[in-house]
């Protein structure tokens, strides 16, 4: 048996927020950090938003995510608002500074109805200048070549929050146009698999993120291919954007430095 939850704690395994030693989670931090108002959207367990207050964040920090069993665990935290939606339910009106959708949550919005509901709705949610920082894996790298059990980089042995060792592994079902279709395997290490993850990935390309974002009231602040804030060029594995709503005046909001922010709230 493996449940919703477990699969909940697992990812919090998988992949723990760790902006001192990641690079992708110490991108994202400091603008976290640096603003009074943010909206994660995909928060999952919430793990960036429960590591910004425990670092002194005191500001207003709501989590959204469809994910039941990982909000449970998010609600661990109570300081902090977590609601279960999805992206294109995040909440009009809210006058947030920053809204996030961090580790390539970008991706699961498949269909174009789903990125522009759900680029209106944040859009929506934010002030007037606020900014929206996401990342998605560029197409032209082909990382879904790589996910296959034949790659040793791609099974990982690992002990869960209870003690007991598991194999993780996922590999490619289909690859229709953009979106690629991912199996997850989670089984015990005699190989009894207790668990199949399936999930739908979207591959969007530059144009296409611009498209998207200039029709939503965006403009694109910054993009970068990766996590040093490389320019994007043939070689880049990465799109990450830092899209602002459009307001009447220019906006002079800056992420505060990584080291700034936070050993003023340690």
């Amino acid at each position: 048996m493996f449940s919703d939850a477990d699969a909940a704690a697992l990812y919090d395994v998988l992949n723990p927020w760790d902006p001192d030693g990641r690079p992708d989670d110490g991108f994202y931090f400091p603008f976290v950090m640096g603003v009074e108002s943010v909206l994660d959207v995909g928060c999952g367990t919430g793990a960036m938003l429960r590591l910004a207050r425990e670092r002194g964040h005191r500001g207003r920090l709501v989590g959204l995510d469809p994910d039941r069993a990982a909000l449970d665990r998010a609600r661990r935290r109570s300081d902090i608002t977590w609601v279960e939606g999805t992206a294109a339910q995040a909440p009009s009106g809210a006058g947030f500074a920053l809204a996030t959708m961090t580790g390539h949550g970008f991706q699961c919005l498949i269909t174009d109805h789903d990125v522009r509901s759900s680029l209106a709705a944040i859009h929506d949610a934010l002030r007037p200048g606020g900014r929206f920082l996401f990342d998605t894996r560029h197409p032209q790298a082909r990382a879904w070549e790589n996910w296959t059990p034949a790659n040793p980089d791609d099974m990982v042995e690992i002990v869960d929050a209870t003690g007991r060792p598991l194999r993780y592994g996922h590999q490619v079902d289909s690859v229709v146009g953009d979106v690629v279709t991912l199996r997850g395997t989670v089984a015990q290490p005699d190989g009894t698999v207790l668990r199949v993850l399936h999930d739908d990935l979207r591959f969007l390309d530059v144009a296409s993120l611009g498209r998207f974002l200039a029709a939503a009231g965006f403009d694109i602040e910054a993009q970068y291919g990766d996590w040093n804030r490389e320019p994007i060029t043939t070689s880049s594995r990465e799109i990450i954007t830092v899209a602002r709503r459009r307001s009447g005046a220019a906006d002079s909001w800056a992420p505060a430095p990584a080291e700034t922010a936070e050993s003023a709230c340690s």
